[in-house]
């Protein structure tokens, strides 16, 4: 389970956020250089990225990996576990990518410049079942936020193939299949303005609902995929849009409060191991643990572009506080 948040500033700075719902901390903040070599888990093939870019994840012998992200041109990407959707191709054909469905993030910021670039060549990308991959690794159910400088932002689903990309002004993803069932659902929550109802609401715009809610239900406090898309779709639409990056960081983090799932083990295995957000624009990736209490930071600056290895940064996960005595 996870949830994504996008906010778009005032002054045209777009943030990312969500949170990452599992059963343990596993990932880090990382830089990945430009060059950069990999082996897919799928068929071992080589592949080399073009750019660099900087997120949450993990790099091992076993596993490339990174959940969130965003890269040299402000590209931002998040997978999230989509329950049940998925559709993954068993078949090898030495014409596609192939890779394995975790391994898509990690990909898609390292070859890509936007949101129009990555739809321009979807078609060259399949996300494998593990049936004839070299190494397995389950059924990795996965869906994708994805938005860039531009503030065009999209799910992409592999539902079919090509993989389905569903433009998502309202900016909020969970975790069920159905993406335009969970619209309809809001609708007893929040009203829609009309042009975001007739699809021609564009990009860039903050607010899609009238912010009329007057005999509107109120939603519901569950942690299930869809409470959690209501919620978070519910509370943004009522926020006040931020001036720019620090306080939409500040907002999401509030928003994120609403969604987050606390540890509970008696009860599930899974919650909210950590909360990050991606900024466009800057190209800054903000991450909290769990038990952190503060905010880390990591920033893709100019200088690191000519960098030339990868880096994990190693952030405790424990209370981090400002003591005044």
């Amino acid at each position: 389970m996870c949830t994504s948040i996008l906010q778009i500033a005032k002054d045209g700075t777009h943030v990312l956020s969500r949170t990452m719902d599992w059963p343990q901390l596993e990932n880090s903040p990382m830089f990945v250089p430009r060059k950069y070599k990999w082996h897919s888990s799928f068929n071992r093939h080589l592949i080399q990225n073009k750019y660099a870019f900087i997120g949450g994840g993990e790099l091992s012998s076993k596993r490339t990996d990174i959940a969130d992200g965003v890269n040299e041109f402000g590209l931002s990407a998040q997978k999230l576990t989509f329950g049940n959707g998925g559709n993954f191709v068993d078949d090898i054909d030495n014409d596609k990518v192939q890779i394995a469905p975790f391994e898509f993030v990690f990909w898609l910021l390292g070859n890509f410049k936007s949101v129009a670039d990555m739809t321009a060549h979807i078609d060259q990308i399949q996300l494998m079942s593990e049936k004839n991959s070299v190494i397995k690794y389950g059924n990795p159910e996965l869906h994708y936020a994805v938005t860039d400088t531009t503030g065009a932002v999209v799910v992409v689903e592999p539902t079919t193939w090509p993989m389905k990309i569903v433009a998502n002004p309202l900016g909020i993803v969970t975790n069920s299949p159905y993406f335009e069932q969970q619209i309809k659902q809001l609708e007893k929550y929040v009203e829609f303005k009309p042009e975001f109802k007739a699809g021609t609401i564009g990009i860039n715009v903050p607010k899609v609902t009238t912010g009329k809610l007057s005999g509107k239900a109120t939603p519901p406090g569950s942690y299930s995929p869809g409470a959690r898309f209501l919620r978070a779709a519910y509370l943004k639409e009522r926020a006040d849009q931020p001036n720019g990056e620090n306080e939409a960081i500040i907002t999401s983090w509030h928003l994120l409060d609403s969604v987050t799932v606390p540890q509970n083990r008696g009860h599930q295995q899974t919650f909210s191991v950590y909360r990050a957000a991606t900024v466009s624009e800057s190209r800054s990736y903000y991450f909290q643990s769990y038990h952190q209490g503060s905010i880390t930071k990591l920033q893709l600056t100019d200088e690191m572009l000519a960098w030339t290895e990868p880096i994990v940064y190693e952030v405790p996960d424990e209370l981090s506080v400002n003591q005044l005595n």
